[in-house]
C-alpha cells in the first residue's frame, strides 16, 4: 500500500489538479474565509482615539502586545474587532489538553473516542468565552486607564468592548472551524499563519528602504536572506523527520488458513512539542516588561529596573531564560501530549510489540527512554531556531518579522496544508483508477 500511494504521489501533476473539483472548491473557499479575516483585522473599535492609541501602542511594541499583535495579524496595533484573535481558544485548548492529564474524568473521556473528544471540544469553547470575557475586559479597562484613549469612559464602553472583542474572537473560532470541515488545512492554524504573513511585506519593505538609505549594507541583507533559507530548511527537516519504532503482530489463524505476521512502526516525532514551547517562553519573558511599561517606572526600586532592562529583547539574559524556558517547556508539554504507558498498553491489547522487548511496562519504559533522547534533540533544534533571529535582531538592527515562534508556525502550517493538498490529488488520482478499472471489466464482461 505505501508503495502504491508513493507511485501515485510522483504521478500527480497539473491534469490531476485541474480535474480535482473538490479540492478547488476547498481551495476557493480556504481563500474567502482569510481574506473576510484579513478585512476584520482593519476594522476599529468602537470608542477609541485612534491617534493617542497608535502613540500608546508604539511603547509597548517591544512587550508582549508585540507578540499578541504579531499573532493577531496587527489587529492589536489597530485595536480592531479581532484584536483578541484567536489566542484565547488556543489557551484554553492547551489548558483542557493540560487538564485531561491530572483530572481522571477528562481522561477518561479522552479515551472514549469521538464522542469523548465532543465533549472535550465543548469544554474548550467555554474555556474560550471565560477568558476571552477576561481577557476582553482587561483591555478594556487597560484602555480607560491610559489618557485620552478612549473618547467616553464608562461601564457602556466597558461591555461594549468585551461583547465586540469576544463577538470577534468566537467568529474566528467558529471560521476556524469552517475551514477544517469545508476548506484546505487546520483552519486555526491558518488563520494565525495568514495574520504572521500579512506583516511580511511590510518588514521586506522596511528592510529593502534600510538597505537604499545605507543603514545596512548590501551583504549583510544577503547574508541574513540566506541564513533564513538555510533556517527553513532545517525546520522542514526535522519537523518531517521520525525515530521508527518497528512494531511486530503475531501469526494469526483464520479458519483453516495461517496468515503471516504483520509488521508496521511506531512513528515518534522529532519535535513532538511542536511551536508550542516557544510561545510560552515567549509569553513568560514579556510579562515583565510589559506590567512595568502600565506602571509608573520611576517607582521602581532599582533592582526592579535592572532585571526589567535584563529582560529585554537582545539582551544576554533574556537569551539564556528563553533557552531554558524553550527546553523546560518542550519536555513539559511533551510528557503531557505523549503518554508510553496508554501507547503501550495499545499495543499490548491488538498484539502488537517491540521485537526483544517485552510487552506492557517494558514496552512503555522503553518507549519513554527513546522519546526522552530524541525530545533532547528537539529541545536543542527550537533553542538554536528561537534564538539565532533574536541574535540577528540584536547584533545587526535588522527587523526581522520571522522570529523563531512565528517562523516555526509559518513553516509548519505550510508542511501540512501541502500534504494536505497532496492528499486531495492522490485520492482524486486513485479514484479515477478504480473507475477505469471497473469500465475496463465491464467491457470484458460484455
Amino acid at each position: 500500500m505505501a508503495s502504491a500511494a508513493e507511485q501515485l504521489a510522483s504521478n500527480l501533476n497539473f491534469s490531476t489538479f485541474a480535474k480535482a473539483e473538490d479540492l478547488k472548491k476547498r481551495l476557493w473557499f480556504t481563500l474567502a474565509a482569510l481574506l473576510v479575516y484579513r478585512l476584520g483585522t482593519h476594522i476599529p473599535l468602537p470608542g477609541l482615539n485612534p491617534e493617542a492609541y497608535a502613540q500608546a501602542f508604539r511603547g509597548q511594541a517591544n512587550g508582549i502586545l508585540g507578540l499578541f499583535n504579531m499573532f493577531a495579524g496587527g489587529a492589536v496595533e489597530r485595536m480592531a474587532i479581532f484584536a483578541l484573535g484567536i489566542m484565547p481558544y488556543i489557551s484554553a485548548s492547551i489548558i483542557v489538553q493540560l487538564m485531561t492529564s491530572v483530572v481522571p474524568s477528562l481522561e477518561a473521556l479522552k479515551k472514549e473516542g469521538e464522542a469523548g473528544r465532543k465533549i472535550i471540544n465543548q469544554y474548550t469553547r467555554y474555556g474560550t468565552v471565560l477568558l476571552g470575557t477576561l481577557q476582553a475586559y482587561g483591555i478594556a479597562v487597560g484602555l480607560e486607564s491610559g489618557a485620552g484613549l478612549v473618547v467616553d469612559p464608562g461601564w457602556f464602553f466597558r461591555v461594549s468592548t468585551v461583547i465586540t472583542l469576544l463577538g470577534g474572537t468566537m467568529f474566528l473560532m467558529w471560521l476556524g472551524e469552517q475551514i477544517t470541515s469545508r476548506g484546505i488545512g487546520n483552519g486555526i492554524s491558518l488563520i494565525i499563519f495568514a495574520g504572521i504573513a500579512a506583516g511580511l511585506p511590510k518588514a521586506l519593505a522596511g528592510t529593502l528602504e534600510l538597505g537604499r538609505t545605507g543603514a545596512l549594507s548590501t551583504t549583510l541583507i544577503l547574508t541574513v536572506v540566506i541564513v533564513a533559507i538555510l533556517v527553513i530548511a532545517l525546520i522542514v527537516f526535522v519537523e518531517r523527520a521520525q525515530r521508527r519504532l518497528l512494531i511486530q503482530y503475531p501469526k494469526r489463524q483464520v479458519g483453516n488458513r495461517m496468515f503471516q505476521g504483520d509488521t508496521s512502526h511506531l512513528p515518534l516525532k522529532l519535535n513532538t512539542a511542536g511551536v508550542i514551547p516557544a510561545i510560552f517562553a515567549s509569553s513568560l519573558l514579556l510579562l515583565p516588561a510589559t506590567a512595568a511599561g502600565f506602571t509608573n517606572s520611576t517607582n521602581l526600586p532599582g533592582w526592579a529596573t535592572t532585571i526589567i532592562s535584563s529582560l529585554q529583547h537582545g539582551q544576554p539574559l533574556f537569551m539564556l531564560f528563553y533557552g531554558l524556558l524553550i527546553a523546560f517547556f518542550a519536555f513539559f508539554y511533551t510528557a503531557i501530549v505523549f503518554n508510553p504507558k496508554d501507547t503501550a498498553d495499545n499495543l499490548k491489547k491488538h498484539g502488537g510489540f517491540i521485537p526483544g522487548i517485552r510487552p506492557g511496562e517494558r514496552t512503555a519504559e522503553y518507549i519513554d527512554y527513546v522519546l526522552t533522547r530524541i525530545t533532547v534533540v528537539g529541545a536543542i533544534y527550537l533553542v538554536f531556531v528561537c534564538i539565532l533571529p533574536e541574535t540577528l535582531i540584536a547584533r545587526t538592527g535588522i527587523p526581522l518579522a520571522l522570529g523563531g515562534t512565528s517562523l516555526l508556525i509559518v513553516v509548519s502550517v505550510t508542511l501540512d496544508t501541502v500534504a494536505q493538498i497532496q492528499g486531495h490529488l492522490i485520492a482524486q488520482q486513485y479514484e479515477g483508477l478504480i473507475k477505469k478499472s471497473k469500465l475496463r471489466g465491464g467491457k470484458r464482461g460484455r
